[in-house]
């Protein structure tokens, strides 16, 4: 059995806007970028997994279109509460530091912490590997992804996004070998400009 973890391509929405589970489309350069991924992708795939926000349902419907797509809830990005389509840069410091010194056990005002995603992720992922065969495709975004990474790597979630460097259009195959499980990252391009999912000056 075979999963590949595939990000979501470039969303549309200005840099530095905290967006979360805002259900935002793609921007005009979907199918170059989905040409990358789909160079990477088996041609055996039996099963396709997607967050139900169109950044992923559109991605999997465009590099799938022979298949059904089974919408997640539980593969959706983090919920940013009150913060979402807010600038990063103008949040009330009063609710953004407790949740910058702490940002996985803290949750975000209205919205989740990083745990609450990572049970809520996990959960759903442990579903989808113990009941397929085959090659499987899941659509997610950049939180599930590396949430997914570090419960199967045993990194601290504190650490997961140093350790995972993953950008959008990433590809991640995970594999079992010898009754571990493993994985490799096929494909991640690093875009012209830096995302910025927090404060300039944090």
């Amino acid at each position: 059995m075979e999963i590949y973890l595939i990000r979501h391509t470039t969303p549309a929405v200005a840099k530095g806007i905290c967006y979360g589970q805002t259900d935002l489309d793609l921007t005009e350069t979907m199918p170059e970028e989905a040409s990358v991924i789909r160079r990477h992708l088996p041609g055996d795939i039996i099963r396709v997994h997607s967050s139900p926000l169109q950044r992923c349902a559109r991605l999997a419907a465009h590099l799938f279109p022979d298949h059904s797509i089974a919408l997640h809830d539980d593969l959706m990005e983090i919920h940013c509460g009150v913060w979402e389509m807010k600038s990063w840069d103008e949040l009330p410091p009063e609710e953004l530091d407790p949740w910058m010194k702490d940002f996985v056990q803290v949750q975000i005002p209205g919205g989740e912490s990083y745990l609450d995603l990572h049970n809520r992720v996990n959960r759903c992922f442990r579903g989808i590997r113990d009941g397929s065969e085959g090659s499987v495709a899941i659509v997610s975004h950049g939180g599930p992804i590396r949430s997914i990474l570090s419960a199967m790597t045993g990194t601290a979630l504190i650490d997961s996004f140093k350790v995972f460097s993953l950008y959008y259009g990433c590809v991640v195959r995970i594999f079992e070998k010898e009754g571990i499980w493993q994985y490799e990252l096929l494909s991640n391009r690093a875009p012209a400009e830096k995302e910025q999912h927090k404060p300039k000056n944090r």
